[in-house]
This record gives C-alpha cells, structure tokens and sequence, in this order.
C-alpha cells in the first residue's frame, strides 16, 4: 500500500513541477516588459455601489491620469450612500467625467453586470480600462501603461490587481499570496495561448469585443463574473496580451477580518465553476495536486517509507516553486513574499478547502 502511495506521490510531484516550470514559468521567466506610448483615446470605466469614503480619494486621481485623450465613466449604480451626489460633484469638477446613474429594476436588481452594461454602452471611446471603485492606479502613467500594450490584433489587454501591504499581518500576506498565484496563473496561461479569466481590478478591452460575445447576456443569471467570466467567454489566443510593467499596475485596500476575506473569496471561487470545461480541468488539477502534496508526504513520513526519497522530492518541488514564485514576485513587487513562502501556501490550501466545503452548504453573497 505504501508503495502505491509513493508512486502516486511522485506523479503528484511531476504534475506540479509541469505547473510551475513548464506553464508559470512562462511568466516567471519573461522578458521585462517595455511601455510604447499609444495615443489611443480610452474610456476609463468605474463602477460603484455605496463606495462613498473609495471615490472621495481615488477618483480624482484617475482623473489626474497622464495621457492626451481620455474619459471616465462613473456608474452609480443606485447607490444608497454619498457615492451619487459626489459623482454629481466630480462631473462638475472635472470635464472629461461622465456620469451614469443607474436605478433598480425588477428584471435586473442589484446586478452589476446591467450596469457595467449601461455604462459600456454611454462610454464615447472604443477602448475601455475597467477599474473597481476602492482601486487606485500606483502611477499617473497607468492609462499609458495598460493602453501602451493594445495592438492591431491584441484587443484584450489583462493587468496586475494587487493588495495594500499591512505590516505584521499574516492575513494580508495570505491574501497577498492568493492575489499573486491567481495573477501568475492568468498571466502565464495568456502567454502561452490559453487565456482563462482576469481581474476587474485592472482589465482593458476594445468595445467591440464586448459586443461579438453580446455583453455578459450570456453568464448574466450570475451574479458576479463581469471580469473573469467574461475574459474566459471573449479571450483567445489570438486578441490577448497581458501588462505587468510596474506603471501599469492598481492596488486595493485589503480585508481586515479572516470572515469578510473569506466571503469575498468564496464568491469567486464559486463564479469559477462556469468557466469552460478545460479551464475548470486545469485549475482543479493544480489545486487538488497542491492538496495532496501535502497530504501524501505526511504519510509516507509518518511510517518512515523511503524518508530520503520523499524528502528530495519536497526539497525538489519547493525549491522549483520558490524560484518561479520568487521571480513572479519580483516582477509585480510583491518580493516580501517570497520569503513567506511555504508557509503561507500551506495556509492557502487549507482555506480553499474551507472555502470549497463552505460553498457546498451554502450559495455566497454577491454584488453589494
């Protein structure tokens, strides 16, 4: 029995390093990325619901963005707070703000996919950069950045969503931790031809893409998706490219509480079961290899079954998993990390799990 455990352990091993070296590293591994300033007219899109205290600090500075030609579209989407009456106040504030005001309707209540929609359709411009409301880009150059990667052919340009560091927070390194494998997943998939999904956080599109696949029409029953399943519906091979200079990046303010972070991470781990068939193979794959590398070793530890064997496989998988994280890390200044690591990737694998069980009990809440 042990010895088919062992086996299974070293196959387990084998689909990992494929992971990290032969699919993350395309990313791990790339080429610093370089910015062409393009004067491609955008249309900055920002969509919020009772985001009052988010939009007082971070509107004005996209709209203090250094570029030639550009708009931003304000969607309130019937909001209960201050958030409409300081749109109001910023459209008079700033002339290249436009303001759309969503209200409730029975067929489309609460969602916000009828009010990106809304939105998407009073934007002037053919090329949109999605941000959310509680997103800040870490540049004045972040609409040149994210723009500089459009192409004739590459219509769909995925950015970097980051998290604020808190000190001495373990949560907020986990949190971080996930925000940076989710993107090394995305990021190196899109370069080798297989894009799957990417974040709202920090998303760019030409017009038309959104119209060849009809909008969200297709995914609208569910709730939340806007970005990820939208990229895993319209992206292909041929029409996406990904930006990860450091200008191009936007960050949000972390969850404070393991509760709200667990929340907010069961929404989107319950959204990636309509991804496509392939890419929900892919991702379980990966996350149920990590599980069992876990699990494995310690039983075959624990009866001391060929110890120095599955001791040089562990050294083997984390050292080649340090390396990859560790450059990924580099890339999106995220460096800290890596030095957490493995640590804060066994405590990931334990809180999917949570999340996985908790979403089979019960649905999660959605869009505000």
């Amino acid at each position: 029995m042990l010895i088919l455990i062992l086996y299974f352990f070293i196959v387990i091993v084998a689909i990992q390093l494929s992971y990290y070296l032969g699919v993350f590293g395309k990313f791990a591994f790339a080429k610093a990325q370089k910015i062409t300033p393009k004067r491609i007219p955008i249309s900055v899109i920002v969509c919020a619901k009772n985001e009052e205290e988010h939009v007082a600090k971070f509107i004005p500075l996209l709209a203090e963005q250094n570029y030639p030609d550009f708009e931003i579209v304000l969607i309130d989407d019937a909001s209960s707070d201050g958030t409409l009456e300081l749109f109001e106040a910023f459209e008079k504030e700033y002339s290249n703000i436009r303001l759309v005001k969503v209200e409730n309707n029975e067929a489309f209540w609460g969602n916000k996919k009828y009010a990106l929609t809304l939105g998407i359709k009073a934007a002037k411009k053919d090329y949109l950069l999605f941000t959310d409301a509680d997103c800040y880009p870490t540049s004045k150059e972040w609409i040149t950045a994210m723009s500089s990667q459009f192409t004739m052919q590459k219509t769909i340009v995925l950015g970097y969503g980051g998290y604020e560091k808190i000190t001495n927070s373990l949560l907020n390194k986990i949190i971080r931790f996930e925000t940076l494998l989710t993107a090394i997943q995305y990021f190196s998939w899109a370069k080798i031809g297989h894009p799957y999904m990417g974040v709202g956080r920090n998303l760019a599109y030409k017009k038309e893409e959104f119209f060849n696949v009809n909008g969200f029409i297709n995914h609208i029953q569910v709730r939340s998706g806007d970005d990820d399943l939208f990229i895993n519906e319209a992206a292909t091979s041929k029409n996406t490219t990904i930006a990860y200079t450091p200008e191009s990046f936007t960050y949000s303010k972390p969850k404070t509480s393991y509760k709200d972070w667990l929340i907010q991470k069961r929404r989107h781990i319950a959204t990636a079961s309509h991804y496509k068939k392939i890419d929900q193979l892919q991702l379980g794959a990966f996350y149920c290899s990590q599980l069992l590398f876990i699990i494995l070793p310690i039983i075959l530890l624990s009866f001391q079954f060929q110890w120095i064997l599955v001791l040089a496989l562990l050294f083997i998988r984390y050292l080649c998993a340090w390396i990859v994280v560790g450059f990924s890390a580099g890339k999106l200044k995220e460096k800290d990390l890596k030095y957490w690591f493995p640590v804060v990737e066994i405590l990931l694998i334990f809180t999917q799990i949570n999340i996985f069980i908790s979403n089979i009990v019960s649905k999660p809440v959605n869009w505000k």
